[in-house]
């Protein structure tokens, strides 16, 4: 692959998340959907959860309301327990991925199925355009031996859970997006290069070592609970510090569409929020 200056992704901007809580009162980690990044669309939220305290996660996220975007789930340690007033309900274990399109609209809740131990994952909100946001809700839902693993080059290991990674392909699809969701681990002192699909909006996000992103001038670390915006090219160039490094590349199609969002409704107009708080109201969900 070529990593040449004029084709290579570059670390357009670095923060740090949030601490917040959520649901009825789980504590967690905000990068994405805050004053330092409203949202890097389609991108609307990504939150981090990870805790070895009971406390902070026992309270789950009761029924609530969704209507016009898609939230990912993707669970590294833990149980949580998924049920709507459709009558879907599924069991989201280490390593499992759900894909759920809200659409026109559901109530959910996301209840941990454990009294103790690690509760570690991230979800992502993605938005949806106009034309698909009064769509059915729909779930790609994966259990870890659904999501297949590439091994590109000594030292790489990709869980490829939306997108390819040479011929190794994840199960998400979503053409309106055409989202790229990887988790990559390296080895110590490890380079690897990616390439991104053109015009994408991109990030990365170190939850485990360090790397370094880009190459000679333009390379700039990232350490743990760090986000990087991705910027100036399509290749993505990494290489890891000495303890290793694990961190999810994410991309999507940007919408270019007006945004009008409020709590768990994401719609194009302020009419349209309005008429999504009537529904639910009604009963409509």
């Amino acid at each position: 692959m070529s990593t040449t200056t004029q084709s290579q992704a570059r670390v357009a901007r670095k923060l740090r998340g949030q601490p917040t809580s959520d649901g009825a009162g789980v504590k967690l980690t905000r990068v994405i959907g805050t004053p330092q990044l409203d949202m890097l669309d389609p991108f609307l939220m990504l939150d981090e959860f990870g805790t070895d305290k009971a406390e902070d996660y026992l309270a789950g996220f009761p029924e609530h309301p969704h209507r016009g975007f898609e939230t990912v789930t993707y669970m590294l340690d833990g149980r949580m327990r998924h049920k709507d007033n459709h009558g879907n309900e599924g069991l989201l274990v280490p390593g499992s991925v759900q894909w759920m399109t809200a659409g026109r609209g559901l109530v959910h809740s996301e209840m941990p199925e454990q009294q103790e131990g690690r509760m570690r994952g991230f979800q992502l909100w993605v938005n949806l355009p106009k034309a698909n946001k009064m769509d059915a809700p729909q779930y790609q839902e994966f259990a870890p031996d659904r999501i297949p693993v590439a091994t590109p080059a000594p030292g790489v290991s990709v869980k490829v859970i939306a997108g390819s990674v040479g011929d190794v392909r994840g199960p998400i699809v979503q053409p309106a997006t055409s989202p790229v969701y990887l988790d990559i681990e390296l080895a110590p002192s490890t380079t690897w290069s990616y390439t991104l699909p053109e015009g994408h909006n991109a990030f990365a996000y170190m939850f485990e070592g360090d790397a370094s992103i880009g190459e000679g001038e333009d390379a700039r670390a990232l350490v743990t609970q760090e986000l990087a915006v991705l910027g100036g090219g399509e290749t993505m160039v990494a290489t890891s510090g000495g303890q290793g490094a694990r961190f999810i590349l994410v991309a999507g199609r940007p919408l270019r569409e007006p945004v009008a969002r409020y709590g768990p409704f994401v719609m194009n107009t302020k009419e349209e929020i309005m008429q999504a708080f009537v529904d639910f109201q009604e009963g409509k969900f």
